[in-house]
């Protein structure tokens, strides 16, 4: 991981963005803060920045549309998003990484937790860009792209987001083995133990269960093994 990795604020609330700006540029991180969704975007093609720390709540522009922007901007779309969300509801969630989000943080929020989970985030993302996989990975009738992220299958093909084709990757790397959703958050998300939420990784699957499984709330691939976890199945 770069030390001087570059990270972009985005809240409407200065004393916040502030205060997260001095935790990160205590942990050597180079910081730059804007307050609406409309500047975030003219900021990261202006700054090219490493990751995004992102509020939902905001005028105008909400996290979630600028999320979506993002993704949709050939320029930005790999640019991981950790959303921070007052939001507690799970279907908020799934609205937030459905968008593209990598991660989200609740308010009010640890700063050591937020910091942790920047340094996480971008270990993964940066780890990444060194590391040449196939260019397809194919178990039973599905086969995942790893140049356009897109997922085939029986039932049609999906675009996925960077941390969807990175969970994907992961679960079809390794089929018929179970991962518990700790275990995931340490192999996919890079998180230590004990940080990080497993409805983290439930949301995801359910996402993804969504974009590929024929009939979503009866999965034929990324199956659940109940008191155990996920794997995908030949």
């Amino acid at each position: 991981m770069s030390d001087d990795a570059k990270i972009m604020v985005v809240d409407d609330d200065e004393i916040v963005a502030r205060t997260i700006e001095r935790t990160l540029r205590a942990g050597g991180f180079q910081v730059v803060v804007v307050h609406s969704g409309v500047d975030a975007l003219r900021a990261a093609r202006r700054n090219s920045p490493d990751l995004m720390v992102l509020d939902v709540l905001m005028p105008g522009l909400d996290g979630y549309e600028v999320c979506r922007q993002v993704r949709a901007d050939p320029l930005l779309r790999d640019l991981p998003i950790l959303f921070l969300t007052a939001k507690g509801k799970e279907e908020d969630r799934i609205v937030g990484l459905q968008a593209g989000g990598d991660d989200y943080l609740g308010k009010p929020f640890n700063l050591d937790e937020l910091y942790l989970r920047v340094r996480a985030i971008l270990r993964r993302t940066q780890r990444g860009e060194e590391v040449s996989p196939p260019s397809q990975l194919e178990v039973g009738e599905y086969a995942l792209d790893t140049r356009s992220y897109e997922i085939r299958g029986p039932h049609g093909t999906s675009g996925l987001t960077p941390v969807q084709f990175d969970l994907l990757y992961h679960l079809m790397s390794h089929p018929n083995e179970v991962f518990s959703p700790e275990r995931l958050l340490q192999e996919v998300w890079d998180y230590p133990h004990d940080t990080g939420s497993p409805d983290l990784v439930r949301v995801h699957i359910k996402n993804l269960r969504s974009k590929i499984e024929l009939d979503p709330t009866q999965p034929k691939f990324i199956r659940t093994i109940k008191g155990h976890g996920y794997t995908v199945s030949v």
